[in-house]
């Protein structure tokens, strides 16, 4: 799950390189996200985070991945190996070539506006909701992985086996692809990602990037931050500062 890479490299060239065939396993229930949601979800709200690698630490991070994992209910995988295994949220570790420093930081689905995975999805079981999140609709996903091909973040997985003890609000099928929801879930019940709450500082900040008066919105008017791979104008909804 950890990995150390060139600052300039990663955030200039980082690509994803996986795929391969595979079929949609039976005997599993594929709900819908946030079926609870009583509230029409529209594009007056657009979520994001910004996560500030001068405050997050290293433990911070494992926080937010074991945060995730319990979530969401990833993880736990008895026979997936190696790069098989799923990683919603990962710790990567980034380096200055010129001052040396090393920044740590969270990685995750970036939530583009203009999401590549959703471009090239032949069965549109990639999609992004009104209000910027994007999701995965395992009853459409036919688990030929052309989003993990275009996603320039490598933030997809791909579900090796069969699983049990699943989550209620998370049902994963063997076949299929997944990745951060940034706990929709809870969103739309008013309440923040798992991965932004274990954290006990303003290291990572959720909020509506279209509310001028939210935390996010007023913090990113006072900071310098910066988009993963922003030359590729995809307009996350994930930001970081101090890289």
């Amino acid at each position: 799950m950890n990995k150390t890479l060139n600052r300039r490299d990663f955030i200039k060239t980082m690509s994803a390189t996986t795929i391969g065939v595979a079929t949609v396993a039976s005997g599993i229930t594929l709900t819908t996200f946030a079926s609870t949601n009583k509230v029409p979800v529209t594009n007056e709200k657009r979520w994001g985070m910004l996560i500030d690698t001068n405050k997050l630490t290293e433990a911070d991070i494992d926080g937010m991945v074991s945060a995730c994992q319990k979530e969401q209910g990833w993880g736990s995988e008895l026979y997936s190996t190696g790069n098989q295994k799923p990683g919603w949220i990962k710790k990567l570790k980034v380096k200055d070539k010129a001052t040396g420093k090393v920044s740590n930081l969270a990685l995750m689905c970036q939530h583009c506006e203009e999401p590549p995975c959703v471009d090239v999805c032949p069965t549109n079981a990639s999609m992004k909701r009104e209000d910027g999140i994007v999701l995965v609709d395992k009853h459409l996903c036919i688990g030929c992985r052309y989003c993990m091909m275009a996603c320039p973040y490598d933030a997809r997985s791909f579900v090796h086996e069969t699983l049990r003890n699943q989550k209620e609000h998370m049902p994963r099928g063997k076949g299929t692809v997944e990745s951060c929801t940034m706990c929709v879930h809870k969103v739309d019940k008013g309440e923040v990602p798992a991965c932004v709450a274990s954290v006990n500082s303003d290291a990572v900040i959720f909020g509506d990037l279209y509310d001028v008066s939210s935390k996010i919105n007023q913090t990113l008017k006072t900071v310098q931050s910066a988009q993963i791979r922003a030359d590729l104008n995809l307009n996350t909804g994930i930001r970081y500062s101090g890289i």
